[in-house]
């Protein structure tokens, strides 16, 4: 693997992983549904002329698929992103981060549910191995009181946006024929449109924020949003989505060092859990050889 190619993976989780620690201060500030909008507005006037530039998409072509990525929005950009930083006002941005890895053994799952995929005993085994890590982090350990404990708010707000990511991610391979960078600049700028009455009329003038809550803002817009989408794909297109996906698994340690260096406890139970779902979702994501091989030689006719 190229060094230039493990850089760019490692930084794009690094902007991921910000927008955890970040997103946790600037709610504080100002509500879910405005750093949700500013973000991707900030993003869409960088996404749109990329796009052009880069891809040069055929763009009736592309406005063919407006239903789908009408849905893609919704869930996507407006979804996701609001229990995110909902999440946020609750709970801390590592558990966030700890139940958001369960992320992409959720996706596996439902692809099996939904797309007939097929499943591995070794896959169900991770799917496993996974919940009983997000469940250790949710109940804080006490697995035996199941029923009983009380929640954080938070961390079962982050529960419900991975089942709507999971829906997004499953929904967007309808659109694979529409490079990435159109699609997500099309699908944001849909989700800006269904966001801007709601916006307008909970709007508060951005007087008085701290400065830290506007670098903030900044930050969320540009870095994790176009910064990594551009270093993902282009890491993407050099070793294939399953090696790029292993390196998913830095926005949690990320997470976790930037939650130390602002003076975060890290309990045993987060370790155990967290460990447990890298464990189980890399089980998870293991495929038989027979359908490595077939996909090596589909990376190989794209190339």
């Amino acid at each position: 693997m190229k060094r230039k190619t493990i850089l760019f993976l490692v930084l794009a989780n690094l902007f991921w992983a910000g927008n955890y620690v970040f997103g946790k201060f600037v709610v504080t500030e100002i509500s879910p549904l405005q750093v949700t909008f500013i973000r991707w507005l900030i993003a869409f006037c960088f996404l749109v002329p990329m796009a052009q530039v880069i891809e040069r998409p055929k763009w009736r072509e592309v406005w063919k698929s407006w239903r789908v990525l009408l849905t893609m929005g919704l869930l996507g950009v407006i979804g996701y992103n609001m229990l995110l930083y909902s999440a946020l006002q609750f709970t801390s941005p590592l558990n966030a981060s700890l139940v958001n890895a369960l992320n992409p053994a959720v996706i596996v799952v439902f692809s099996v549910l939904l797309l007939k995929e097929r499943l591995s005993k070794l896959n169900l085994l991770g799917f496993g191995i996974s919940l009983i890590g997000v469940l250790l982090i949710l109940t804080q350990g006490q697995l035996l009181h199941l029923f009983e404990i009380k929640y954080n708010v938070g961390d079962l707000i982050m529960v419900a946006a991975i089942l709507v990511w999971t829906f997004y991610s499953i929904i967007g391979r309808k659109i694979s024929h529409i490079p990435p960078i159109t699609a997500t600049a099309v699908t944001v700028a849909l989700g800006l449109l269904i966001m801007v009455p709601f916006a307008w009329s909970n709007w508060n003038p951005m007087i008085g924020l701290s400065t830290s809550t506007i670098w903030g803002i900044v930050y969320m817009g540009f870095f994790p949003t176009v910064g990594s989408f551009l270093l993902w794909n282009m890491a993407v297109r050099d070793i294939g989505p399953s090696r790029s996906g292993i390196f998913l698994n830095l926005i949690t340690v990320f997470t976790a060092i930037f939650s130390i260096l602002l003076g975060e406890e890290i309990s045993l139970v987060q370790v155990a859990g967290g460990v447990s779902v890298f464990i189980g979702v890399y089980l998870t994501s293991m495929q038989p050889k027979a359908q490595n091989a077939v996909q090596v030689e589909k990376q190989a006719e794209v190339i």
